[in-house]
Formats: C-alpha cells, structure tokens, sequence
C-alpha cells in the first residue's frame, strides 16, 4: 500500500492535501528514517508521525459566541440567530468567531472547530462542536449510533394535533427545495407535542430523530404547520412582526463515552417577544 493511502486511513480527520503537507516537511517515519511521498508500505513497519500544533486563528469581529458546557473534546454553545456555523464569503461565521475568542482546537491541522451538525443561519440556540480530530470522530459515531438527543421549539402558523410524528422519504426536489413527497431511500423522522396554542399558530416541541438539512421546516410545512418567518417552505403570516425563522434549539444530550453532556439554550429575547405577540392577538 502506498505510504500516503495509510496515513489518509491511519490518521484522524487528514486528508491526501493534510498528508502530503506532512511528508513534504519530514515529519513521517518509517522505521526510524524520514519517508518520503511515494513509498511503500509492505507491513510490520513502525511509522512514527509528528503533528506540529496549527498556527492560531486570526480574529475577528462579532457577537461574544455563549459556552454551554466542555470538555477535552466537545464544546457546547449557545449559536446566536443571523450567523453561518461555517465561513461564507462576505460574513464572519460561528466558527471563525469561536476561534477567535478561544483556544486549544486542532481539527485537521488547522485552529479551528470541526463542524459534525449545523443550524441554519437564522435557527439560534444549542451546537456541538469537536475541539480536536478524536472530537470529530466521538461526535460522528454519536450521531450514527443515535446517543445525541436534540429538542427544538418552532412556532408554526395553524391547529397542529396535540402530539404527532413523521417518518417520511426525504429528498431534494427539481426546484432545489427539500420534500418528503419523492421516493427515496432517506427516511426523516421526528416527533412533536403542542407547549402552547394561540388564535392561529402553536409552539411546539419537536425531538429529531434524524437530521436531514431543513427537516423540521419541510415536515412541518408538508404536514400543514409551516414554522413562521420561513421564506422558503412557509406561508405569509401577517398578524404580529416576524423577526426570523421562529426555530430554535433547546436542548442538546451527548450520552458518549467521556463526554455525557447536556444542555439547554433558553427562548431568545426576539422568539420571547413573538409570543408574547402571538398571546396577545
């Protein structure tokens, strides 16, 4: 096998571009003498590899990102509405100001945290995080093995059931939009139960079981309770001011190996207001 294969394989989170980075500056061995790109491995051989520390993140400027809770591997954070959890051109993300205001990440040879699940841009609230490239892999794994828990409240316009569930087909449609209404072989699935109801919407609760992009917003929507403030699946929604998509993310479990962890965000004062808002029509 070549010696590059082996690394992307033995080592956490690298890929070919991180691998050839450590070779070319001599910091693989192979029994004891530096290797070189294109060598072989017959096995049975040592291979040593230093992973120098990454150069720090530059700062930047923005909101003072909340930690929920931490360990050695995982950072929980309370992600504000209005922010990208990954850099996009012309707008700083969460990740570049976690960095900024923090230290001790190493994900992929680079000073930032990795990302294994995200929120949208305007869905506020709890978010892990993986401080290193084992963190990566514990929260992967713990996702894949269903041993994070994640509750969300959405505001929806309408009458929903008092309790209800999904477990539809998920794909993304001609139109680019997502919809449970196409064959496929992804399933979504979650459940939800009324807090509170209002003269035309509801606050519900809603426990993921999977988390496919958009699937709160499509399986409320295509079960006739869009959430308020969505411009891509709901509905005008006229009667009180929306400030965003009134989605959040409440709680957030980790039962994992080293890393039990649990945590709650509460409503923000923008989704606070709405309620008050919507019990007062």
């Amino acid at each position: 096998m070549a010696l590059e294969k082996f690394l992307v394989r033995a080592l956490p989170n690298a890929d070919a571009a991180r691998v050839k980075q450590l070779l070319d500056q001599g910091r693989v061995r192979v029994n004891g003498k530096v290797a070189k790109a294109g060598r072989k491995t017959w096995g049975g051989e040592t291979v040593e590899v230093e992973v120098p520390p990454p150069p720090p993140a530059p700062k930047v400027e923005g909101p003072t990102i909340a930690v929920l809770a931490q360990n050695e591997l995982v950072l929980l954070v309370d992600k504000p509405s209005g922010l990208t959890v990954e850099p996009e051109p012309g707008q700083v993300s969460l990740v570049e100001l976690i960095a900024s205001q923090h230290a001790g990440f190493d994900v992929a040879g680079k000073a930032y945290p990795g990302v294994v699940h995200r929120l949208d841009k305007e869905t506020s609230g709890c978010l892990a995080l993986a401080k290193s490239d084992d963190g990566v892999k514990l929260l992967a794994d713990g996702f894949e093995q269903k041993r994070i828990d994640k509750t969300y409240l959405a505001f929806v316009a309408g009458a929903p059931p008092d309790t209800g569930s999904m477990d539809t087909p998920y794909a993304k449609g001609p139109d680019g939009k997502y919809t449970t209404k196409l064959e496929s072989p992804r399933r979504a699935r979650l459940s939800w139960k009324v807090l509170e109801r209002f003269s035309d919407a509801a606050l519900v609760e809603v426990d993921l079981d999977t988390g496919r992009t958009h699937q709160i917003r499509v399986q409320l929507s295509e079960s006739g309770f869009p959430v308020l403030g969505d411009r891509i699946y709901g509905r005008p929604f006229d009667r009180v001011r929306l400030p965003r998509l009134a989605l959040h993310a409440a709680r957030l479990k980790l039962d994992l190996p080293a890393s039990a962890l649990s945590v709650e965000s509460p409503l923000p004062e923008d989704l606070a207001q709405l309620r008050s808002a919507l019990a007062g029509g």
